[in-house]
């Protein structure tokens, strides 16, 4: 914001004086599913919070893995969420990304 006027300026300011609402994070299921595009994110209670942006089996891990924006409240890593898929509210933990680090030689 240092630099002078360019492009995009007051959209950058607008979105810094209002905070940040949510954030992207990463979803491990805890029961069998896999969290797909658009799926609903649930809190606790079933209250809708969010939505999944992509998801699917991830063989190398063996577990099944998804990022969704939720919150910023709900974006501690160890946080209890649920995906709605076909109606039903399935068990996911909030992880750090990324989901796999390759450890060094």
């Amino acid at each position: 914001m240092e630099k002078p006027e360019f492009v995009g300026r007051a959209a950058l300011e607008k979105a810094k004086a209002a905070g940040i609402k949510r954030t992207l994070v990463g979803l491990e299921m805890t029961e069998r599913g896999i969290a797909r595009d658009g799926y609903k994110v649930l809190d606790a209670g079933g209250r809708e919070i969010g939505y999944v942006t992509s998801g699917s089996p991830a063989p190398f891990l063996k577990k099944n893995i998804a990022l969704a924006y939720v919150p910023t409240a709900f974006g501690a890593a160890g946080t209890a969420v649920k995906v709605e898929i076909r109606g039903q509210g399935v068990g996911a933990i909030v992880v750090p990304t990324p989901f796999y680090k390759r450890p060094k030689r």
